[in-house]
């Protein structure tokens, strides 16, 4: 349940257009909801601005769905990574407003109120410029997935998104071409498999929070990723942040929360 819909039943409550007893029974599933394989928290976007995201992986298509379906009664955006296309075919049987974005490997009910604030509603004029920014870019086109999952994540909790893919350091000239994109950002996010050297370059270019994200594409020395990961860590250039491999997720969640507090 969103702070928004809070205020309403109060002021409905206040305003004696619903009873007591009501708005308890409104309330009631606030909390969570037991669902007996799951714990849905409807509490989360009260306390963190974001309603519960549904992490797939691992879970049947029919949990999934019926996850989906009670989230969506709150209201807000909705979305499920890590899904497939098995999923959202059983959750589309339910959802017909779901959509699936199948290189990001994300299911996602937008809702109509906010869909205008993610990339998919154009936004023109005044409200395209007063929207928060994160540029996501790329050492390689292999680490477009998990930029996609990051891109579409931002774009879902309500940034627009420039993508800027393949540029990385073994043709450095293609970033330095790509920077004045880069550097009108709020945050960038850094995807880079091999060695990662992408989120360092980038760090040292740019005045803008940095978050890197270490892919597990590479040959045998990258070691799944964990090459990549301790490049990153190992920075020398300030501002930059790591997430774990592959977690496009989580580095489109921190920037939209770093792009919230602004």
């Amino acid at each position: 349940m969103q702070e928004k819909d809070i205020k309403a039943l109060l002021e409905q409550v206040k305003n004696a257009e619903i009873s007591i007893d009501d708005a308890t029974e409104t309330l009631k599933d606030l909390p969570y909801k037991d669902m007996g394989f799951a714990n849905i928290d409807n509490h989360r976007a009260l306390r963190t601005g974001y309603p519960e995201v549904i992490f797939c992986q691992g879970k049947t298509p029919e949990q999934i769905r019926d996850i989906m379906c009670e989230l969506v009664k709150k209201g807000g955006n909705i979305m499920g990574t890590r899904a497939t296309e098995a999923d959202y075919e059983v959750v589309k049987k339910t959802l017909p407003q779901a959509v699936f974005f199948e290189t990001a490997r994300i299911i996602a009910v937008i809702d109509e109120e906010t869909s205008v604030r993610c990339g998919f509603s154009e936004v023109t004029g005044e409200s395209a410029e007063k929207l928060p920014t994160v540029a996501v870019i790329t050492a390689g086109t292999a680490d477009i997935p998990v930029a996609e999952e990051a891109a579409v994540t931002a774009e879902i909790l309500g940034n627009k998104v420039n993508r800027i893919y393949d540029v990385g350091v073994a043709g450095i000239h293609r970033l330095f071409d790509k920077l004045p994109r880069i550097r009108e950002a709020d945050v960038v996010i850094a995807v880079a498999g091999m060695e990662g050297a992408l989120a360092s370059v980038v760090g040292g270019l740019v005045d803008s929070p940095v978050i890197a994200v270490p892919t597990s594409i590479g040959y045998g020395a990258n070691l799944g990723g964990i090459s990549a990961l301790l490049s990153m860590l190992n920075s020398c250039a300030n501002g930059v942040a790591v997430v774990n491999i592959d977690n496009g997720f989580g580095a489109a969640y921190m920037a939209a929360v770093i792009n919230k507090r602004k």
